[in-house]
């Protein structure tokens, strides 16, 4: 298996909280796990600390911690890219993705009682994505994509259950809005998104 594979199937199991922040990494046993020797092992976790995922202490590897601090640095440059990004995606979007996006939007209406936190965040990323992709601009699109994924762990790590309804609010405005190409809402709407999703965040650690 190549390192690029590793690379994506640990980080999967960071975002998703399968290896949980400050996890000790055994290469030992990861090697096992993905019956490869150390060196792709080693790679692949080389990888995954230039982007963040984990650190290095001396010979060892850590899953990153939650960082208030981290998380206040990317919210800053949620504000200025996912911005500009929603209003080219708004500009930019197919009718395809337009009709994706909806469904999307059907989808989170039909939601049945107490979905879990997972299920939530999962219609939010795909929700994110879908406007990142429509942006026409893969560069954006990635880094984007990289940013909220940090996003993603903090919100599976809130130990009580999110409110459907006010989570996904700005989330039918911003496509309807989109749909509509209003440029005010979508911009209003984006930022009140990302303003709400650091407040819930700072009000839990």
């Amino acid at each position: 298996m190549e390192p690029k594979k590793i690379y994506e199937l640990l980080r999967e199991k960071i975002i998703w909280l399968e290896l949980m922040p400050e996890t000790y990494l055994n290469l030992s046993e990861l090697a096992e796990s993905f019956k490869v020797s150390r060196t792709p092992i080693k790679e692949a976790l080389v990888l995954l600390q230039a982007d963040g995922w984990v650190l290095r202490h001396g010979q060892h590897f850590m899953v990153t911690p939650l960082s208030l601090s981290r998380i206040k640095e990317i919210t800053e440059i949620r504000m200025v890219l996912e911005i500009q990004a929603n209003l080219w995606a708004m500009e930019r979007i197919s009718p395809e993705e337009l009709v994706a996006l909806n469904e999307l939007k059907e989808e989170i209406k039909g939601l049945g009682n107490a979905p879990s936190n997972r299920q939530l965040v999962e219609l939010d990323f795909r929700f994110h994505r879908g406007l990142y992709h429509a942006t026409k601009n893969s560069q954006i699109a990635q880094l984007l994509d990289r940013l909220l994924s940090h996003y993603l762990r903090f919100w599976l790590s809130i130990p009580r259950e999110i409110k459907p309804k006010s989570f996904f609010k700005e989330t039918a405005e911003i496509i309807q809005a989109v749909e509509s190409k209003n440029k005010a809402t979508v911009k209003k709407a984006s930022t009140e998104h990302i303003k709400k999703s650091i407040d819930e965040i700072m009000g839990t650690f």
